[in-house]
């Protein structure tokens, strides 16, 4: 196998160890100060799962390789990819998880405020961040205040995403950690400090994976002859994203929907606001074909689920329609 596959695979392990490792000791946080599934999911889970797409950018920009451009088409890639993987094939494979057990008309039942507030900020901000592509890199103010307003709306969000969290926890949604902290197998008490403890181990464990994942997404890249963009907008948000997704599937056979859908829609939101700001800062972050294809299936998967939801729930079907356009993007940007 060629020495960078080997590194990707190797460097993968590690930051899938380190997510797993701090999104545990985030439950455990959540249950501690109890607050609400909304805010655990949306906010804490979503933060935690977002931390490799937050650190891969800034890596890629400040600590890459030699080569300039290809740092900023991994960091535009990675800012860019893991909105149009959670928007698209996320709610899909979480529709997949309960299609059987709820039929296609089935429901799926997420705390309804929440899901309109989360994909209202998403799509808003996301839309935002598209245009912003259009304004010339020289124009450095004009830009300085487009990420200024993006990362308002996450403060805003953040603010009425807490605001709401005491109603949630009074009626029936408080944050119950579905398993035992990792800290605790080791015999550690489950204490203030200990969670604290586990929750710099998981981020450290993110930054080592992602600096090697950097450099083999370069490396295959050149081995398989895509350009590092396609490859970043495709590979480093399945790789790093999606496996902690998979959360939201286990929370949906369990009936945990507001948890399933917080922690894909508070990542979208954090992804779509805070990391789009630092793509206008930090690169470029101009049009390209991938790039305005990704925005323009992305903004579509998200504006179908905000059509879709309704205060009774979403039908399962309904999600099954992001898988369709992250296919029809693979087709258009691969064939």
């Amino acid at each position: 196998m060629p020495t960078y596959l080997v590194e990707l695979l190797v460097t993968l392990l590690i930051i899938l160890a380190g997510a797993e490792v701090f999104t545990n000791a985030l439950e455990y946080l959540g249950e501690r100060l109890k607050i609400s599934e909304g805010v655990t999911g949306s906010v804490f889970a979503a933060i935690g799962t977002a931390l490799p797409e937050t650190l891969v950018p800034l890596l890629a920009v400040f600590a890459g390789g030699s080569d300039v451009r290809v740092n900023e088409e991994i960091g535009v890639g990675a800012i860019l990819g893991a909105p149009l993987m959670l928007s698209t094939l996320s709610t899909a494979l979480m529709g997949l998880a309960v299609l059987r057990s709820r039929g296609g008309h089935g429901l799926l039942r997420p705390e309804p405020r929440g899901l309109r507030r989360d994909l209202n900020f998403f799509l808003l901000a996301f839309l935002l961040a598209g245009v912003a592509m259009f304004v010339p890199f020289e124009w450095k103010a004009a830009r300085a205040v487009l990420a200024l307003c993006l990362v308002t709306m996450y403060v805003v969000y953040l603010l009425l995403t807490l605001r709401a969290s005491a109603d949630l926890v009074a009626s029936g949604h408080a944050t119950e950690a579905p398993e035992p902290m990792h800290a605790s197998r080791l015999g550690l008490p489950v204490t203030g400090w200990v969670i604290l403890l586990q929750l710099l181990i998981g981020l450290a464990l993110l930054v080592l994976g992602t600096r090697g994942f950097i450099h083999g997404i370069e490396g295959v890249s050149r081995l398989l002859g895509i350009s590092t963009l396609l490859l970043s907008l495709l590979i480093i948000p399945v790789a790093t994203e999606l496996p902690e997704k998979v959360n939201s599937v286990f929370w949906a056979r369990r009936g945990k929907d507001t948890l399933a859908f917080g922690n894909i829609t508070g990542a979208m939101v954090f992804q779509g606001t805070l990391l789009p700001a630092l793509g206008i800062l930090l690169t470029p972050w101009q049009p390209s074909r991938e790039v305005l294809l990704g925005v323009v299936i992305t903004l579509a998967g998200a504006a179908w689920i905000r059509w879709a939801a309704s205060p009774q729930g979403i039908r399962v079907w309904a999600t099954l329609v992001g898988g369709g356009l992250y296919l029809t993007y693979l087709a258009l940007t691969l064939g």
